[in-house]
């Protein structure tokens, strides 16, 4: 059986099983206190501004902050492109610290449906760093990438990636 789990509903659970006082009949099972209970799944929402996003190329950049999204209002989803700030880079990388990039979103924590009906979504938020031609900067891409990308028009990535979901 595959489930998706986020890493942060792992660490609750793994931290709920070292509690030893823990009394399960003070938990009630209203609406109203689902929503402060432990085990409440976290919102996904759109990548939108001051949202981290893990860098998975070999750009030199290893976190990024979402500027703007260049397309839609309420923010970018898998496959869009953004205006990023490099939050963290690597020393002697093609990227510093602080420079200004666009980036294309590869692995997004939103669902996101697919044409045969399914649903895809990640457990992190992660792009690639391109140029303003729509290249890639890096030459290796980590990690699965969605063949949606093909749809919008970021072949190079695909062939970059080393699995395709």
């Amino acid at each position: 059986m595959a489930a998706f789990v986020s890493r942060s509903s792992r660490i609750g659970l793994k931290a709920l099983g070292n509690i030893s006082s823990f009394n399960l009949q003070n938990i009630s099972h209203g609406p109203a206190s689902m929503s402060n209970s432990l085990f409440t799944q976290q919102q996904r929402t759109f990548i939108q501004m001051r949202t981290n996003l893990k860098v998975v190329d070999n750009s030199g950049a290893k976190r990024i902050m979402c500027i703007q999204a260049l397309k839609g209002k309420k923010g970018a989803r898998l496959g869009d492109t953004i205006v990023a700030s490099v939050k963290e880079a690597q020393p002697g990388g093609k990227v510093k610290k602080g420079d200004v990039v666009y980036a294309v979103v590869v692995r997004a924590a939103m669902q996101k449906g697919r044409s045969d009906g399914s649903q895809i979504k990640f457990d992190d938020n992660a792009a690639v760093l391109i140029n303003k031609q729509g290249e890639p900067i890096g030459t290796r891409v980590m990690g699965p990438v969605p063949h949606e990308m093909r749809k919008k028009k970021h072949v190079k990535i695909l062939s970059l990636a080393e699995h395709i979901a």
